[in-house]
């Protein structure tokens, strides 16, 4: 993939910017083709297909979720990719990306047995839930933001980070656990329907796991991978 000239200044994290807008656009023209064919959904589902596990990640349900998601990663991601050089952070961005969807599918994989077993003692409902998974797809870049998060808690974890609202500074070693935090809770008790917090989880563990292995084999700030 060739790259836009962009004076030098994370080139990787503008263009994947853009692509994200563009896939946006594509939804808008025609969003039951792209969902259908490039959204995530469970490898059991008649709509899955491989390469779901890379499309998804450019794809996201709504403005809002777009705005949040690039805002995001223009702020940090670009940090991180003036430290790494753009080749390492796109090596970082996949990893925390594909993980988290790797989580969020194995996940869905504990769910669906959780279902099957009922569905054998006659729940109706469960076979309801299990229909229902298979069909619900996942969009978005949010796995790869939350492992961007972490790894610039994890390179700069006393940088003063300030929330919009309310207007609370806290380090963003912090943040990020505060975050992480949420995450688990909301997870486990399946608060907040519709968000994939398994998936965010995801992308911080494997952006964790990636950073500690960088830093053991003392590549963390040179172009091995």
């Amino acid at each position: 993939m060739g790259f836009l000239d962009n004076g030098g200044t994370a080139p990787a994290t503008k263009n994947i910017i853009l692509i994200n807008v563009l896939v946006m656009v594509m939804i808008a023209l025609n969003r039951e083709f792209m969902i259908e064919h490039f959204a995530l959904f469970y490898p059991s589902s008649p709509f899955f297909r491989p390469w779901q596990f890379v499309t998804h990640m450019f794809m996201h349900g709504g403005f809002w979720h777009i705005f949040f998601n690039m805002y995001t990663l223009w702020i940090f991601g670009s940090a991180l990719e003036r430290a790494w050089g753009w080749k390492k952070f796109l090596v970082f961005y996949f990893v925390t990306g594909l993980g988290a969807a790797l989580l969020h599918t194995g996940v869905q994989f504990v769910e669906s047995q959780v279902y099957m077993s009922q569905i054998a003692e006659g729940s109706v409902q469960a076979q309801a839930s299990l229909h229902a998974l298979k069909l619900t797809p996942t969009v978005g870049a949010s796995g790869a933001i939350y492992g961007v998060l972490l790894g610039f808690a994890m390179l700069y974890p006393d940088a003063a980070l300030t929330l919009i609202f309310p207007p609370i500074t806290f380090k963003a070693k912090w943040f990020v656990i505060i975050f992480a935090v949420i995450e688990l809770v909301t997870g486990i008790f399946s608060i907040g329907g519709g968000i994939a917090h398994f998936a965010h989880l995801g992308g911080m563990l494997f952006g964790w796991l990636l950073i500690m292995y960088w830093k053991k084999k003392r590549t963390l700030y040179d172009y091995k991978y």
